[in-house]
């Protein structure tokens, strides 16, 4: 499955509004879910996940590349 998703994966980064938007499968959004603050995955309406939006993107990326360098 992840070899699949490495295949079809796109990313998207608008620095303007600091978010990242991975594409997974093409479709409409119905709906989503939060899985962390500002982390949604968006789903369509077979509830199927066709993306990833990533808000305040800068700040999560400097977040985990930090506590990667303190390991």
């Amino acid at each position: 499955m992840i070899e699949e998703l490495e295949n079809r994966a796109k990313v998207n980064y608008d620095r303007e509004s600091d978010a990242m938007y991975i594409f997974i499968k093409e479709g409409i959004e119905e709906d989503f879910i939060e899985v962390a603050d500002g982390i949604r995955i968006e789903l369509n309406e077979k509830e199927e996940v066709i993306g990833i939006e990533i808000l305040n993107a800068s700040k999560i990326f400097k977040a985990l590349l930090k506590n990667e360098k303190d390991k």
